[in-house]
């Protein structure tokens, strides 16, 4: 009998994360993450931290929870891996005058002291993260007793969630990689968090994608968004028209305008972790 050894099983997370670096870094994310401000909004709103709060915003990307937090007169620290997403972040906050702090940081090997933070945040972010459970561990850590780790992650059963298994039909993640996905799934949040929360509480929310056509946001992600920058690239010109075929059919189960543009709503958990 042939048995795969752990080191065979176990994910190259340091090949992974500089792909990903490279696909982050690819496109210009920042043209999309500025379309999903209102999550952060809404995350900053159930949250409630109050002013003067010590916020750490995980995987930021260009600052939607970042600026969120800070309009509400919280000391937030943001921070990514990709430093020209941070400073797209730090461009926005300078034009809306508000003080915050950039940091390059990876969210596996957070470089805080532990209990540093009084709420650790991330929307859409922390859940690429190639290690899911060293991540989580690293939100923990830096959270300290009695604060809140809060998230909006996609849903594995939403629209994004089925984006992500339509692009990996054609291009497959690395072997032993899970879906970012988990990150929406309430029992996966459970097991990974219970050891250290006093109460966890998740609610399914909706961000409408709202574009003139389905083809127009193909086109549009296809260019900005990294991973489907990436896919479109990996499966060259052969490949491409079935890709978009299954984009285009996958938008069409979704999609609930009647007029041909596009109007896609998208499920996401907005979770809060009170850490005991």
């Amino acid at each position: 009998m042939n048995v795969m050894t752990t080191a065979e099983q176990a994910p190259d997370y340091t090949a992974i994360k500089s792909k990903q670096n490279a696909a982050w870094s690819s496109g210009d994310y920042k043209r999309i993450g500025v379309t999903l401000q209102i999550t952060g909004e809404e995350l900053a709103e159930t949250a409630g931290f109050a002013a003067g709060s010590r916020i750490l915003d995980v995987a930021a990307g260009n600052g939607n929870a970042t600026l969120a937090f800070a309009r509400r007169w919280c000391a937030v620290t943001s921070t990514d891996y990709v430093a020209s997403l941070l400073e797209g972040g730090q461009r926005r906050a300078d034009a809306e005058n508000l003080d915050v702090t950039f940091e390059v940081a990876d969210a596996e090997d957070l470089p805080f002291a532990d209990g540093a933070f009084d709420g650790v945040v991330s929307t859409f972010g922390v859940m690429f993260t190639p290690n899911q459970e060293r991540s989580a561990s690293e939100m923990v850590r830096v959270c300290r007793s009695g604060g809140k780790i809060a998230m909006a992650n996609w849903t594995p059963d939403g629209f994004i969630g089925a984006l992500f298994r339509t692009m990996g039909k054609h291009v497959p993640p690395p072997p032993g990689m899970k879906s970012p996905a988990l990150w929406g799934d309430r029992r996966w949040i459970g097991e990974t968090f219970e050891h250290a929360a006093g109460s966890i509480s998740t609610t399914i929310k909706h961000f409408n994608f709202r574009y003139a056509s389905p083809q127009q946001f193909i086109d549009y992600f296809r260019t900005f968004y990294g991973p489907m920058h990436k896919a479109f690239a990996a499966v060259g010109a052969e490949g491409e028209k079935a890709l978009m075929d299954d984009l285009l059919a996958l938008i069409d189960g979704y999609n609930a305008a009647t007029d041909g543009s596009m109007l896609v709503p998208s499920d996401y958990a907005e979770i809060i972790v009170e850490k005991a």
